[in-house]
């Protein structure tokens, strides 16, 4: 994969740590690494937005940003209110083209979940996706309820006729309830694809060195990891 979508089954589940989990677990393979965000909300001109969280966990990363938004809204909605032009999917594609040319892996970043809307008519993530014809990554919740959102957003990747390595637990709890535990086991089958990684919670407050140094280890092979990823029995 040269350029992978990260999407999520909601917002504030872990997109961005686990982005940044690839990417440092690319870099660690020296592969050289971009991160695009196409709509950043909830952020203005001065403030720090999830690309650049990306590097600062990560490492040296190329980062951009398509637009700003400042209200914390779906990007559609953010975008007419700020009286701003919308992030269209052609952007979004283009963006990823040039930077797919001169770097080994290309991470785009979504806003919330993969049906979020980034303009009037209705444009979404899976859009871009499709233009690039890329796979996306989903990043999922541990416990109650995450099934169902996950199911929901593997037919919506179906519907679209994209793929998707698999799914990643964007914050797997340091004490599992029993519904996290069995959804070790049963969110393959709602993806429709594997498991390939847990990052802990509270994987965004460590230092970035041992961000770096974990990160790999979180992830199975085909998302960069280092092959010592296992799914807890």
């Amino acid at each position: 994969m040269s350029v992978l979508f990260v999407t999520g089954t909601g917002t504030e589940i872990g997109k961005t740590v686990t982005t940044a989990a690839i990417a440092a677990a690319a870099l660690a393979r020296g592969r050289s690494v971009a991160v695009l965000k196409p709509a950043q909300t909830g952020v203005t001109a001065h403030e720090s937005g999830d690309a650049a969280e990306v590097e600062r966990l990560a490492g040296p990363v190329t980062t951009a940003e398509l637009a700003r938004f400042p209200d914390p809204l779906a990007p559609s909605t953010a975008a007419l209110r700020a009286g701003l032009p919308p992030v269209l999917p052609q952007d979004i594609a283009e963006a990823a083209a040039k930077l797919d040319a001169s770097h080994d892996l290309v991470l785009v970043e979504g806003a919330g979940g993969l049906l979020v809307r980034f303009d009037a008519d209705g444009h979404t993530l899976a859009d871009a996706a499709r233009l690039v014809d890329a796979p996306v990554l989903v990043v999922a919740q541990a416990g109650l309820g995450t099934l169902n959102a996950t199911a929901l957003t593997a037919l919506a990747l179906r519907s679209y006729g994209l793929d998707s390595p698999g799914v990643v637990v964007g914050s797997w709890p340091a004490e599992p309830d029993l519904a996290s535990r069995c959804n070790l086991a049963d969110l393959p089958d709602a993806a429709g694809a594997p498991l390939l990684g847990l990052i802990p919670e509270g994987s965004g407050g460590l230092s970035p060195r041992d961000f770096r140094a974990a990160a790999p280890d979180w992830l199975a092979p085909v998302l960069g990891g280092s092959g010592t990823f296992r799914i807890p029995s």
